[in-house]
């Protein structure tokens, strides 16, 4: 075989692997809703596919940003606690006496704390050399700590006016929810069409050799941490619009990003990822969550789910990886039965 046929086979290979998240993904979301449609009437109502479309939005922004991070091959645990932080600081910044024009401070505030956020997790990963998991905890652990200081139990009522901007619709179908899809589209279109997305992927892909290339890595892994924290706290938004009360006990998102991120495709080590594909993930785990109570399942099966479709995914997704290294290991205990 020539160089030429196997670099085409691999780029075709590549480009395999990059479509499988988004087939399955896809086939999962019509087959649950097909039979739960068949089963259940008021499943294709106008009212409940908005609720889901709703319910999307926040998993959905904070899981494209956790895949920016698993990209440069880090990890953010702290963007659960990042959440509840801004649902927390609107019920002190959108209140029901806040203006409609004193609206635009009160959520510049709740972005500055994501911004905030993005560049301590940077300066502890990227300056003091810490493990992206480790200093993304320590943080998580500030911020938890901060929220039930400025909110001990739930209270603090927020903007009906902030809410009804933010889950504003035509039809059934929210704007964010628009909004979301285009800023989906774009980011895989950037990710995989530009110079600087090149460069993104190879920060996780192959820190070293990238570097060596004049790839500025160290900016690349900033941005993706900036990237994370911003979009977990516009994520921020809609969780507010959903509880409407400052609570400080709410925001687990942090587990199901990683796993909306991973069920999307991209790989734990770095370098591939989709954020389409991360967009139907969030997609497919809510409608999950939405599914289950219209069968009065108990929710302890939506973990289930969700754990048994991960482990699936990696194997799926790694196969050709996976077969690659059953191949190199039974050739080499070929050559040592033949010694």
């Amino acid at each position: 075989m020539t160089f030429g046929a196997r670099v085409a086979g691999s780029i075709a290979g590549i480009r395999f692997r990059g479509l499988v998240p988004l087939v399955l993904m896809a086939t999962l979301i019509v087959a649950v809703g097909a039979y739960t449609a068949a089963r259940e009437d008021a499943f294709l109502g106008s009212y409940n596919i908005h609720n889901l479309l709703l319910a999307t939005i926040p998993l959905a922004l904070v899981s494209m940003g956790q895949t920016s991070a698993l990209l440069v091959g880090g990890f953010d645990v702290s963007v659960g606690a990042l959440m509840t932080m801004c649902v927390v600081a609107a019920s002190y910044t959108m209140t029901p006496t806040t203006s409609q024009l004193g609206l635009v401070p009160g959520a510049l505030a709740l972005v500055g704390i994501g911004l905030a956020t993005g560049v301590f997790n940077a300066v502890l990963i990227r300056v003091l050399r810490l493990p992206s998991i480790i200093a993304t905890l320590a943080t998580f652990s500030i911020l938890e700590g901060a929220s039930l200081l400025l909110r001990d139990h739930p209270e603090g009522t927020i903007s009906s006016d902030a809410i009804d901007a933010l889950t504003s619709s035509v039809s059934f179908v929210p704007y964010a929810f628009i909004g979301v899809v285009v800023l989906a589209l774009a980011a895989d279109v950037w990710l995989y069409r530009t110079r600087s997305g090149l460069a993104f992927r190879a920060a996780g892909l192959d820190e070293t050799a990238s570097r060596r290339l004049g790839m500025g890595t160290t900016r690349m892994v900033i941005l993706a941490f900036v990237a994370c924290s911003v979009m977990a706290s516009i994520a921020g938004f809609y969780l507010a619009s959903q509880v409407q009360i400052g609570s400080p006990i709410i925001g687990n998102q942090a587990l199901e990003s990683i796993a909306a991120a991973v069920l999307g495709g991209a790989s734990l080590a770095g370098g591939r990822g989709s954020f389409v594909g991360t967009l139907l993930a969030a997609l497919f785990l809510s409608l999950i969550d939405n599914v289950l109570p219209l069968f009065q399942a108990p929710t302890e099966y939506t973990e289930m789910t969700i754990g048994v479709l991960i482990l699936v995914a990696l194997v799926l997704y790694e196969a050709p990886a996976l077969l690659a290294r059953l191949r190199t290991s039974w050739s080499g205990v070929g050559r040592l039965r033949r010694t």
